[in-house]
């Protein structure tokens, strides 16, 4: 059967303040009054049964995610109680399905990104299962059809069209996030995709590729399987790696049994990590995008949000290219060219003012 794992663990500390210790980015209420989980649930609904869809989050909220989901059982709800990056949180859920379902094929998905239009990802989302049922060796990812340069992406190679699914290619190479005159020539090229972050997969295939390329991981997600009540005891051991370097890449180089192609998804597609990419879904109030109580003068470029139980007013004159955020007792103000910096700067607060603000 089809299954969906919708990933949303991670800090999204380049959205802190309004991202803290216990609320995440992905459950916070940052677009048309919804949090980014509910919106990747609700991009999904419809593609499997609610009782075939199951999230991956830190166990510290896994409450809240419940409630963001009351449609998702109790049971498909997988709380890591610490982080270890994208390969175990896809690891964990596909030995997971395999012991409910050995013919489990799942789509792995991402809980921070914006997408549309819908039907064209449900398209193909249904073409990259398709092409997991027909061979059982494919590890399917998505190519997001470029819409300029971009630096902040990895890219991968699009190679022949696989026989008999018209979007769907052989992946040649996975490449790191590129400089921009790389990246002008890759979209120039017409060759490269950005690289989704975002898999279908027979579960049992992807254990199959892990008992080859990360044995100690595989060894621990099919003993978590079995002893789910030993999580917080065999988690934290799991060593820590990216579902990309570990699994993905080697595959690319034929160093397992798999292989990798790429189904070509043309949607707008919006990575909402930090300050910049938010104020694209914010309202725009005289040339600055703007949430909550705020007045500028003269100013113009800005990304301003002012938001929590007591939130008063922003005032801003002469301001140009700033964010300015506030949430609670925190404000944060650096220039939108340095957003991307804030995880940095929560290291700083934490060493100087403790965790209490992180």
């Amino acid at each position: 059967m089809r299954y969906v794992v919708i990933m949303a663990g991670g800090a999204g500390t380049r959205l802190w303040p309004l991202s803290r210790n216990g609320m995440p980015k992905q459950l916070l209420t940052l677009i048309d009054g919804k949090s980014l989980l509910r919106i990747a649930y609700e991009r999904v609904a419809g593609a499997v049964p609610d009782e075939q869809i199951l999230v991956c989050a830190g166990a510290a909220y896994l409450d809240v995610v419940a409630k963001e989901l009351p449609e998702i059982p109790a049971a498909n709800l997988l709380g890591e109680p610490v982080g270890r990056d994208s390969l175990n949180a896809v690891a964990w859920p596909a030995a997971v399905l395999v012991a409910r379902d050995p013919d489990a094929v799942v789509a792995t998905l991402t809980a921070d990104h914006v997408i549309r239009p819908i039907p064209a990802f449900q398209a193909a989302l249904d073409e990259a299962y398709l092409a997991a049922e027909t061979d059982p060796l494919a590890m399917v990812t998505f190519g997001v059809v470029p819409t300029g340069p971009h630096t902040g992406f990895g890219y991968l190679k699009r190679g022949a069209q696989v026989e008999g699914l018209p979007e769907t290619f052989v992946v040649d190479e996975f490449k790191e996030k590129p400089d921009q005159a790389t990246a002008v020539a890759y979209v120039d090229s017409g060759d490269y995709w950005w690289n989704s972050g975002m898999f279908v997969w027979r579960a049992q295939t992807l254990l199959d590729q892990l008992k080859v390329l990360q044995p100690v991981t595989y060894e621990g997600v099919l003993e978590l399987a079995a002893h789910p009540e030993a999580v917080e005891r065999i988690y934290p051991t799991l060593p820590k790696n990216s579902v990309d370097f570990a699994v993905m890449e080697p595959v690319s180089h034929g160093l397992a049994t798999a292989h990798v192609v790429a189904v070509r998804l043309p949607i707008e597609w919006y990575d909402v990590g930090g300050y910049a990419a938010l104020a694209e879904h914010l309202p725009q109030v005289d040339g600055n995008a703007v949430e909550g109580r705020a007045v500028t003068v003269d100013s113009s470029g800005n990304v301003i949000v002012n938001r929590g139980p007591e939130a008063g007013l922003v005032a801003v004159i002469g301001l140009t290219d700033t964010v300015v955020v506030t949430a609670g007792d925190i404000t944060l103000v650096c220039p939108k060219s340095r957003a991307e910096e804030v995880k940095r700067l929560v290291g700083s607060v934490v060493e100087s003012a403790g965790t209490t603000y992180a």
